[in-house]
């Protein structure tokens, strides 16, 4: 029996949880759906990732208005998948000036987000409830520039200072997506990974860099963060449960991108790839939140990488459909 596509089967809501961590930074974590920051300053208030829909974003506003009134100024895109950005827009309205991003994020958003937006659409329906809420694409309007960190070069940074609390915000390098971006308080030792790092769900990497996504793991480490809100599972406090967050999608990773060249260098094709991946993979990880949608595409991904396509291929919701047929039928 083929399994239903992607979550579209997930329609059960997921218990929201909106607690503190620190005197300025609070996590909004959703039981393995995506996750979001808040960190409130006394002057202003910075959003990390948006929510997939204006609509859905009313309720993270709501948490955050129970315990202040001060102007939401800054939305942060951690990256540029649909689920992470569309809900900006409610943030906006509610007086927002900078919704911030990478260079590398705004230019997948230019090479990909349209085709993206429809993908994710018809993966998760239940995240995406009221979609016609959604306005069209997010776009930035502060890009941090500079390098890639991992080829030696400087990236771009930019501090924000909210009132009685400085965020960092710089791409520490390619993970999940080749614009991946964190926020940082130093001060508080408290860390917004994005998909970057994930705890007890699905590590979602269709459009992964799977090679040097563990070295960006170890410089997000070397911050030794007392404190974390991963892109999903929940936020983990004290600086051994947050390594125990690292190790945790370090091992995905790296566990995922052996299979993968192992499957390329026995000449296997992608159906057969799977079922080798799922020999080193279900064990530690079938039970996970969305493990299986997550398999197929972070399979295709591996696969294709470790064939030598660096740059990782467009997924449409045709491509979706055609693979997963092919691996999930």
């Amino acid at each position: 029996m083929s399994k239903a596509f992607a979550s579209q089967a997930d329609l059960t809501d997921k218990k929201i949880t909106f607690e503190q961590l620190s005197k300025h930074c609070w996590a909004y974590t959703t039981e393995g759906d995506p996750n979001s920051g808040v960190i409130i300053g006394d002057n202003c208030i910075l959003v990390s990732d948006a929510t997939a829909t204006p609509a859905m974003a009313q309720d993270l506003i709501k948490k955050i208005r129970t315990i202040s009134d001060k102007p939401i100024k800054y939305v942060l895109l951690t990256h540029y998948h649909a689920v992470r950005v569309l809900g900006a827009s409610a943030f906006v309205a509610e007086g927002a000036t900078e919704i911030i991003a990478s260079q590398g994020t705004l230019e997948l958003i230019r090479e990909r987000g349209a085709q993206d937006m429809k993908s994710e659409m018809e993966r998760f329906p239940r995240l995406f409830r009221n979609a016609e809420t959604v306005p069209g694409l997010t776009w930035p309007s502060m890009v941090i520039g500079g390098g890639n960190p991992m080829k030696g070069e400087v990236p771009g940074k930019l501090s924000i200072n909210l009132g009685g609390v400085v965020v960092q915000i710089w791409s520490p390098g390619p993970g999940h997506t080749r614009g991946d971006t964190i926020a940082w308080v130093e001060d508080e030792k408290v860390l917004y990974s994005g998909d970057l790092v994930e705890y007890e769900a699905g590590v979602y990497t269709g459009d992964a860099q799977l090679e040097e996504w563990p070295a960006t793991l170890e410089a997000l480490r070397a911050l030794k963060a007392e404190a974390i809100v991963p892109g999903r599972g929940e936020a983990m406090k004290g600086q051994t449960e947050v390594n125990k967050a690292l190790d945790y999608t370090k091992r995905w990773v790296e566990t995922l991108y052996t299979a993968g060249k192992e499957a390329v260098a026995q000449k296997m094709d992608l159906k057969a790839a799977m079922a080798h991946t799922r020999k080193s993979m279900d064990p530690v990880f079938g039970k996970v939140f969305i493990y299986e949608h997550c398999l197929p595409f972070d399979v295709t991904r591996a696969y294709d990488e470790a064939s030598g396509i660096k740059n990782p291929r467009i997924w449409t919701a045709e491509r979706d459909k055609e693979m997963w047929a092919a691996l999930q039928g």
